[in-house]
């Protein structure tokens, strides 16, 4: 095979996401990330079809120093009826600078006479003209087939001319493009072994996934000859979204064999793919292959039994190979081998201490009984773990007491909370009362002017998510509450659990075991 290609399209593909806004510093932090992991392209939008991008490429000249990567400017065919070097959109893509240009042309019939409302001979036309003219400018030339295989369906024969003006006229590659995301893996296979049979050109593949086949159809292409492979990390993308180019880079490397970038880069895949959710301000998906949290996260007895004879009996590959690692969750269903092994994960050796492992999973399996769950809260679980074999949790404070109110203060039906905390510390007694958006709130808020003095290191730990829970909703208001606060500092995150009879009971216990476990994973003492 020809040395296969990754191209990544995030910075525009990716971006036409519902609820993505990148602005032009989220692009270049992007950029930047993805020249880290060692992608072949980036493509970094439309230049002069909106301000943005324009002014994208104009800061990348200057600020994007990409040492692995080649940045594309995205564009179109020439439109109808005049010549490439006359049209503005053609010109603005060679004002862009970029080495690559990637072409988006009509390779379906109904697409050409119906959208662009023209002779199928003009969009041949179209396609060799805007190709020949860019490179001639110096360029290189990717062609995004549009609609290409609905178009190979229905219309074969055109839709293989369309590859071959643009592979005649130096596009050094034809991307097949599943717009719609209609396709499924052996019609993929089948079209692709077609194309390059019969035109000899250079293929590439360019997946949606509304079938949910985007990866599998990447895979499929690649298998029948496609040398070059687009995609988005996370599999950002309008509708479904896109191919996910974290899923593909992996499955290439470790599945297939092909080196697309380097181990030492494959090993910051999941890193990369978090620090792009983290810019695109959407949270990573815990169940993603290979970099999700639960990827490689294990909560059956039965598995960990298994994984302590050898992690491979119940994983498909070596989390660490994409700077991932295994979890072991406990709950109801964990057997001791699942809390000897999470044990483990935290520094606590158990092997052989039956005694205190049953004593353990009998806990647990009591407090899951009551409503709680430690497979999303590892923080409270090592608490109750370090507390059962005696090892010391400092005692950071005393509770006298708390209390929330909210009240209604007027006629317009606005309400204020407010919350107070009695408590001592080994410098005395401390009264702090806090307001906030509601009772969960202005405990908090009280809870860290009580301590922060003691502790400043308080300071430096963000909650950053609240969740909420009714148990037994047949009981109405009346339920038990359960929430899960996480919290996170400059190097971690982590979440604890309550369970109580109203949400504030609840909440109060989270919200001292997460400052506690933060407290004590940076090393303070009592104070």
């Amino acid at each position: 095979m020809t040395s296969l290609q990754v191209y990544d399209t995030t910075l525009r593909d990716g971006a036409q996401q519902e609820g993505i806004n990148l602005s032009i510093d989220d692009k270049l932090a992007i950029a930047a990330l993805l020249d880290q992991l060692g992608v072949g392209f980036i493509e970094g939008g439309w230049p002069g079809a909106n301000p943005k991008d324009t002014g994208f490429f104009e800061r990348a000249r200057t600020e994007l120093n990409l040492r692995h990567s080649v940045l594309a400017a995205f564009g179109s065919t020439r439109r109808v009826g005049i010549k490439a070097a006359d049209d503005p959109l053609t010109r603005a893509l060679i004002d862009a600078q970029t080495p690559v240009v990637t072409l988006v042309a009509k390779s379906h019939v109904g697409h050409v006479e119906r959208a662009l409302k023209t002779t199928l001979d003009e969009n041949l036309a179209m396609i060799r003209d805007t190709t020949s003219f860019l490179v001639a400018e110096g360029r290189r030339v990717i062609i995004d087939a549009e609609h290409f295989f609905d178009g190979w369906v229905r219309y074969r024969d055109y839709a293989l001319e369309a590859v071959r003006a643009a592979a005649e006229s130096g596009a050094e590659v034809v991307a097949l493009c599943d717009t719609n995301g209609g396709m499924l893996p052996d019609q993929v296979a089948e079209a692709v072994a077609d194309v390059i049979a019969a035109t000899g050109a250079r293929v590439g593949i360019h997946c949606h996934n509304d079938t949910g086949c985007a990866v599998a159809n990447s895979m499929a292409a690649v298998t029948a000859g496609a040398s070059h492979v687009q995609g988005t990390i996370n599999g950002y993308g309008e509708r479904t979204g896109n191919a996910n180019l974290v899923t593909i880079i992996a499955n290439l490397q470790l599945k297939k064999g092909l080196e697309v970038v380097t181990p030492e880069q494959l090993g910051q895949l999941s890193h990369v793919a978090n620090k792009i959710a983290e810019v695109t301000n959407f949270p990573p998906y815990s169940r993603q292959p290979y970099i999700g949290s639960s990827a490689f996260a294990h909560k059956a007895g039965l598995h960990a039994s298994a994984i302590k004879v050898d992690p491979d009996m119940y994983q498909h590959t070596d989390p660490q190979l994409v700077g991932n690692d295994m979890r072991m969750l406990v709950s109801d269903m964990a057997g001791r081998a699942s809390i000897e092994l999470k044990s483990k994960e935290v520094g606590i050796d158990l092997d052989g201490d039956t005694e205190t492992l049953t004593r353990v999973l009998a806990k647990v399996k009591d407090l899951e009984m009551q409503g709680y769950t430690f497979d999303g809260a590892d923080a409270s679980f090592e608490l109750l773990l370090r507390r059962e074999v005696g090892d010391s949790v400092p005692d950071f404070a005393a509770f006298e007491g708390w209390r929330a109110i909210t009240e209604a203060r007027d006629s317009s039906g606005e309400t204020a909370s407010e919350a107070t905390i009695k408590v001592r510390t080994g410098q005395g007694r401390v009264i702090a009362t806090g307001e906030g958006n509601g009772p969960v709130n202005a405990l908090d808020t009280a809870l860290r002017q009580a301590l922060t003095p003691v502790y400043p290191e308080i300071e430096g730990i963000e909650l950053v998510d609240f969740r909420v829970r009714l148990l037994d909703t047949s009981h109405g208001t009346g339920a038990i509450t359960r929430v899960l606060v996480e919290h996170r500092d400059a190097d971690r995150a982590w979440t604890t659990i309550g369970v109580g009879g109203n949400l504030v009971e609840a909440a109060w216990e989270a919200l001292w075991d997460g400052l506690s476990y933060g407290l004590m994973q940076s090393g303070v003492a009592a104070r």
